[in-house]
């Protein structure tokens, strides 16, 4: 595995917060997963590729646009490994690589609508700030 690749999977692993390596393979969470003929690659393939260091496929795959982010595939998993937040964690590893990701403190006024709950905002500055 190349040292990037290494990088890569140590971030999306912290990031996620998830360990992929519990992962036993049974396919439960794609076998729920209801965007399932919409993805390249499935819950379970993401989690395989993450723990084998596979990123690249992953980072420009259509399929992380496709997760619905319901999280089904968390609630089916005997073994706890949340296959949804791997994918989200890629996403976001995507949109930082973008350098997309920044919401500056002064762009927010110009933005903000009466509508706008404000744990909207915050949830947005705590997911893209880091």
């Amino acid at each position: 595995m190349h040292n990037s690749n290494k990088k890569l999977q140590q971030e999306i692993i912290r990031i996620s917060g998830v360990n992929p390596k519990k992962c036993m393979r049974c396919g439960k969470c794609t076998a729920t997963c209801p965007a399932f003929d919409e993805m390249e690659y499935h819950p379970h393939q993401f989690v395989a590729m993450v723990e084998d260091g596979d990123i690249e496929p992953l980072l420009k795959s259509e399929s992380l646009y496709r997760c619905l982010t319901c999280f089904a595939c968390v609630d089916r998993c005997p073994r706890n490994v949340e296959p949804a937040k791997l994918v989200e964690a890629v996403r976001l590893t995507v949109i930082r690589q973008k350098d997309a990701n920044h919401l500056k403190a002064d762009d927010i006024p110009a933005m903000l609508d009466e509508d706008i709950p404000q744990q909207a905002l915050v949830s947005a500055f705590r997911k893209y700030a880091k």
